[in-house]
């Protein structure tokens, strides 16, 4: 089955629109995932959903109809979801995947954004169907697709997602939020990085994140995020064809990213693999 991916939002922790970000976008992370029959999976929740959810509603054929699978409930990740159209109109039906944070469940979580006393519009007042349901690490359907969850390096619960068509065709993973090197302290086994490359193992496209330079990550060791340098080294191991370098760090504009980017090819070049890597950047569509 083929299908597109298609960028929505790129960015990481805050949104940052202006000049210096206009190419590769300044909207927090979101990913639609669209088969040919128009059947619908969202990667995370950032402003960048804002956009799809009015593009949806524009197209819209009858009911809109989406998925939408959360990495986690940090901020950026979900703080678009309040201003998604499709859940002011009824005859829409929207279900929200994601882990609970602690003992918290994620339907706590997403009501308290948006509480009364932070946003206008509480979860109930919703005029679509809205269904959260709460997922572990694992195997699960979603759609058109069959998704394997893993959990990732970073401060709170995330998770990576693998996705594969159910009638067979190139997967993807979206690994965001992802601490490749040494820092931090996770729950996670001693075998997490050989568990990785193997959960990755010859996928069509990965999006990972490559937040930082390797200088920077001296400075930011513990927040749960990689570098460009990580990001190829990753899917090479993993035999992966194509990567994307995802969640652009904040103070990181056009040309910034444009250097990384260089750099990420430059070291992909010398490593053989993977055959290509590109920056992740806003409006851009793939098909695998």
């Amino acid at each position: 089955m083929a299908y597109t991916v298609t960028f929505w939002g790129t960015r990481g922790s805050i949104p940052t629109p202006g000049p210096h970000t206009a190419r590769y976008g300044g909207n927090t992370p979101c990913v639609a995932v669209e088969d040919a029959a128009g059947r619908l999976v969202i990667l995370d929740g950032g402003t960048g959903i804002r956009a799809l959810g009015l593009k949806l509603v524009e197209r819209q054929n009858g009911a809109v109809q989406a998925e939408i699978l959360l990495s986690h409930a940090h901020w950026d990740h979900i703080q678009g979801l309040p201003h998604f159209k499709p859940f002011f109109a009824p005859g829409n039906a929207v279900r929200i995947w994601g882990s609970r944070q602690g003992t918290t469940s994620l339907e706590a979580i997403l009501r308290q954004q948006m509480d009364p006393s932070v946003f206008p519009i509480p979860l109930d007042a919703l005029s679509a169907k809205l269904t959260v349901q709460q997922v572990e690490p694992g195997e699960f359907t979603v759609g058109a697709f069959r998704v394997r969850a893993m959990r990732l390096r970073h401060p709170g619960t995330t998770l990576g997602y693998r996705l594969t068509p159910v009638v067979g065709g190139p997967s993807m993973a979206y690994v965001t939020d992802n601490e490749l090197g040494s820092g931090g302290h996770y729950d996670t086994p001693a075998s997490w990085r050989k568990d990785l490359v193997a959960f990755l193992a010859h996928v069509e496209l990965l999006i990972h994140d490559a937040m930082y330079t390797p200088q920077e990550l001296e400075q930011h060791r513990g927040w749960g995020h990689s570098t460009f340098q990580e990001a190829v080294t990753l899917a090479a191991d993993a035999g992966v064809q194509r990567l994307v370098l995802f969640h652009h760090e904040p103070e990181h504009g056009d040309a910034d990213v444009d250097g990384m980017l260089t750099a990420a090819r430059r070291e992909a070049n010398a490593r053989g693999k993977p055959a290509e890597v590109m920056a992740a950047q806003e409006g851009t569509t793939l098909t695998l």
